[in-house]
């Protein structure tokens, strides 16, 4: 597994991340043992990058668990802002519950630091500068090596850029955000800003919450996350264009001979992706998920799937496209 570095930091992270979601959550999870064994073939296959959360029930614990003797190996991040009490400073990214939040995961990760400490989605009812400063008394305190972000749109994430420059406080090294086949529209502001300020990218739900394993059809439950819940976010991937997209990755893969989960991990290596985060309840979708590296997309194969899945065009990015040429001096650019 080739290795990357995230963003300007020092940190080099293995293109596959193993997400902990899944462990220990009740309902469609994986039990403790089944974790462990995950983590264990995960790194044995050359992984370094785990991603959890203090918001996933008992992840953070079985993580600190399945890691003994072996931190020292692993690039070990977790997030901060969701819910995880009742209480009004049991949420969000105010300096109060960022400092308790830290204190907790370190203690339920069994670790005396957070190598990637990551703004879980953004809290727009707290100054970001209040955010920023306590994330850096973190860094300064030596409790976080590495900040990064989760969820913002892109002006947000520029703002916080510019504050952390501003205030003195190391940058986030790198953005994490949900990216597959059906989900696109990272690409149309954030990847560009990332590329410019030289932040790395961390995929989520490469699969769409299991809609690109090909199990999940119109009407029918399937054994999947998605298959198993219903919350607001699903409409992103669970509609027409889902299906439809899904389809095409179905397809594809047959006529290639792996399958769609294989192709659609693999077509993030195609994009300017950092690391992309898998998410296994067993053994067998982990194995599944890293024999996706073995996968060479055919260039025909490659042009259909952008083809059927590319964003349509919008405003102002289309119509900001159509004049770069002619700003730069081909002026038939604007009639071509």
């Amino acid at each position: 597994m080739r290795m990357r570095r995230l963003g300007r930091s020092g940190l080099y992270v293995s293109e596959l991340a193993l997400g902990a979601m899944t462990f220990g959550m009740k309902g469609w999870g994986c039990d403790e043992a089944t974790a462990t064994a995950l983590v264990h073939r995960y790194l044995d296959a050359g992984g370094n990058f785990i991603d959890t959360a203090d918001a996933y029930g008992t992840s953070e614990e079985i993580c600190g668990r399945a890691l003994r003797g072996k931190r020292a190996q692993v690039v070990l991040g977790t997030k901060v802002g969701l819910p995880v009490g009742r209480g009004p400073h049991d949420r969000g990214t105010g300096r109060k519950h960022i400092r308790a939040a830290c204190e907790s995961s370190l203690r339920r990760l069994n670790t005396d630091h957070i190598d990637v400490y990551w703004v879980h989605v953004d809290d727009t009812a707290t100054p970001l500068e209040e955010t920023i400063s306590a994330l850096g008394e973190l860094v300064r305190a030596g409790k976080v090596l590495h900040i990064g972000a989760s969820n913002l749109r892109s002006y947000r994430l520029m703002k916080a850029l510019g504050i952390c420059d501003r205030l003195g406080v190391d940058r986030f090294v790198a953005f994490q955000g949900q990216y597959n086949l059906i989900v696109r529209g990272l690409e149309r502001e954030h990847f560009q800003l990332l590329d410019e300020e030289g932040l790395g990218f961390v995929g989520w739900s490469p699969l769409a919450a299991g809609m690109l394993t090909g199990k999940v059809k119109p009407g029918r439950q399937a054994d999947t996350r998605l298959g198993q819940r219903e919350v607001a976010i699903d409409a992103l991937f669970k509609n027409d264009r889902g299906f439809r997209v899904a389809a095409v990755v179905e397809k594809a893969a047959s006529e290639i001979g792996c399958t769609p989960a294989q192709l659609a991990l693999a077509w993030q290596r195609t994009r300017p992706v950092t690391s992309v985060i898998i998410g296994a309840r067993t053994m067998a979708q982990l194995d599944d998920n890293l024999a996706s590296l073995d996968i060479d997309i055919p260039p025909e194969t490659a042009a259909g799937l952008e083809r059927e899945t590319r964003l349509p065009d919008e405003y102002p990015g289309a119509f900001i496209d159509i004049f770069q040429g002619w700003l730069r001096g081909d002026r038939q650019s604007l009639t071509a």
